[in-house]
């Protein structure tokens, strides 16, 4: 593949070393990683909608003892495969191209999803065939993304930088809450669609990636770091599967945390996680450049990333847990029809999104990121707030605007962060800066999820089994039967309001009582719109409150290492001519404030020296 500078000659498509890429080309890269990076966060949630129509298609019952597990890894494979392996695809971009590995990953997206949509099996080994294929796209997901910010910064001067990543973030933000929607229409026709809807996208997309992108950047060669990839991949894998399984019932427990099984992935992947750091600090090339945390900018924006992913990540879950199990019914919605009508009444959220980012990569071009970034906190700390203080059964509009705000603030701070983050690292890190970044961000969702479904079961179960107990023998249940469907665990009811099943129906199903003995005005009372919502208000509520309370502290947290980033640095336009030529970069030109202060010290450690094995 061709480089972008060389010594005899200058690219026409890349421009020359003092110019960097030309404006032609910047564009087409803003175009085709958007494209990208939309594509495959809205894979992420086009799933969950879709999951009822997916089960009956392969003919299983989620919901059914023993299946549970093939839920849990539809729902949050994909995010575990990305966290895990983001760095890496982000790393081998730096060695031996960003766009040569994104380009890959177009083909491994493009094909998973081809044999996705023509899974042959139905049971069991339908939805292992799924999982399996699923998790080999996310491997796709994870090249492109891994490497899409670093070829926008390869490709932008640092006076537009912000609105292209910005652009490029919102439209990945965006993709995840477009599939809610996406998935509810698409699965309504036939759940193979939602898998077909990628594969024009990734046809075209890979073509036009191969015919027009081009290596901007310098190839830095390098070895693989085998033991840190290994340690950290097992690590953090085990981690977060520890926390997956930790959300499943175990013995009598309506979680798992005592399971021995998730102890030892826990503390498993903890053990080899710290010994991936020690690793880093030993080998000569090393995955991870922790040397990057010494720039203040880097460090801050990533732990800022990280706190919001994890209150926006189980976001979504909450909200549509609130909208499918009690508001929806209540308001004349039957149960199968509220996985589409969530995504519907979310869209003030993707909204949000949408007006906010732009604008704001736009103005923190102008006037930096720290600001836009902090104020953006301070947006979507308070719809957290607000969000608390609506009544259950609210009005829609409140909701709307609260859940708007929650994304122009995300918005806010999304693009900015990400800007100020690719534009304080030295061009040669780019890629696993990029890498890095990811991580931070995917783990934070994943993470989110156990996080906030362990705080809503545990807020459950001291409330809702003597609810529903109670509420089953007024209308006429055995007291053995309603006792025996108030001691299942509450992850049932949570999971089937997700899915769009009666939880109640589902709920006696699993206790083996005929509902049909029941006189008919109770079966229908029972089988209702409101019974269900009547019984779990009050815990739910309980159990909300808790979440969102926790999500504004971690808003909070952002919104101060936010501030902590320092001005903004400022770099010399297109890609910088010794690093083209294989020396080193001047640290002094590279890292400047916009004060017009020279670089701190440790800037000029990592510049001119790189880590101290380089």
């Amino acid at each position: 593949m061709p480089e972008a500078t060389t010594r005899g000659g200058v690219d026409p498509v890349a421009g020359d070393a003092s110019t960097g890429p030309d404006d032609r080309y910047r564009w087409v890269a803003l175009a085709n990683t958007t494209a990208a990076v939309f594509m495959s966060q809205l894979d992420g949630s086009i799933v969950i909608i879709a999951l009822p129509a997916i089960f009956r298609g392969i003919h299983l019952d989620p919901l059914a003892p023993g299946n549970i597990a093939y839920l849990l890894w539809m729902i949050m494979g994909y995010r575990l495969v990305q966290a895990v392996t983001v760095v890496n695809f982000g790393r081998l971009g730096d060695m031996f191209g960003r766009v040569r590995i994104y380009n890959a990953g177009f083909v491994v997206f493009t094909v998973s999803s081809v044999l996705l949509s023509l899974c042959p099996f139905t049971g069991v080994r339908g939805a292992q065939w799924l999982i399996g294929w699923r998790l080999i796209q996310a491997l796709g997901g994870s090249m492109l993304t891994a490497n899409s910010a670093a070829i926008l910064t390869d490709a932008f001067p640092q006076e537009n930088r912000g609105f292209a990543l910005g652009l490029n973030q919102v439209a990945g933000l965006s993709g995840m809450f477009i599939g809610l929607v996406a998935g509810g229409l698409l699965a309504a026709v036939n759940w193979r669609l939602i898998f077909w809807v990628n594969v024009p996208v990734g046809v075209f997309g890979t073509l036009w990636a191969y015919w027009r992108l081009r290596e901007v950047s310098a190839r830095r060669g390098g070895r693989i770091d085998w033991w840190g990839n290994t340690t950290f991949a097992v690590g953090l894998g085990a981690a977060l599967v520890g926390v997956t399984y930790g959300i499943q019932p175990y013995g009598h427990h309506s979680m798992g945390w005592t399971n021995p099984a998730v102890v030892g992935l826990l503390g498993g992947g903890l053990l080899l996680l710290a010994a991936f750091i020690v690793i880093e600090t030993k080998v000569a090339e090393p995955l991870f450049q922790l040397s990057l945390f010494r720039i203040r900018a880097f460090t801050a924006g990533n732990l800022a990333a990280f706190a919001v992913s994890i209150a926006r990540g189980g976001l979504q879950f909450m909200l549509i847990i609130w909208l499918q199990g009690i508001w929806l019914p209540v308001h004349g919605y039957h149960y199968s029809q509220t996985p589409l009508w969530a995504g519907i009444f979310l869209l003030p959220l993707t909204m949000g999104f949408l007006i906010s980012g732009p604008v704001a990569g736009t103005l923190s071009d102008r006037f930096g990121a720290r600001g836009m970034a902090t104020a953006g906190m301070v947006v979507f700390g308070g719809s957290f707030i607000g969000l608390m203080l609506l009544p259950i059964d609210f009005s829609y509009w409140a909701f709307a605007l609260l859940i708007a705000a929650n994304g122009i603030g995300s918005g806010m701070f999304a693009a900015p962060n990400t800007a100020s983050i690719m534009s304080s690292v030295p061009a040669r890190y780019r890629g696993v800066a990029s890498g890095m970044r990811s991580t931070f961000q995917n783990s934070g969702t994943a993470l989110s999820i156990g996080v906030f479904f362990s705080i809503m079961i545990a807020g459950l179960a001291g409330t809702l089994p003597r609810s529903l107990a109670s509420g089953l023998q007024h209308q006429g249940v055995p007291a053995a039967a309603a006792h025996h469907v108030g001691t299942l665990p509450p992850v049932s009811s949570l999971f089937a309001a997700v899915l769009g099943v009666n939880p109640l129906e589902h709920l006696l199903q699993l206790s083996g009582f005929a509902l049909t003995s029941l006189p008919v005005v109770a079966q229908r009372l029972i089988t209702g719109r409101e019974f269900f919502p009547g019984l779990i208000a009050a815990p739910f509520h309980h159990g909300l409150s808790i979440v969102f309370g926790f999500s504004a502290f971690l808003a909070v947290l952002a919104g101060l290492a936010s501030l902590l980033r320092g001005s903004r640095p400022t770099e010399p336009e297109g890609p910088d001519r010794s690093e083209s030529e294989g020396s080193e970069p001047d640290a002094t030109a590279t890292f400047e404030s916009s004060a017009g202060e020279p670089a701190s010290p440790s800037h000029r450690h990592l510049v001119k020296r790189g880590t101290p094995h380089d």
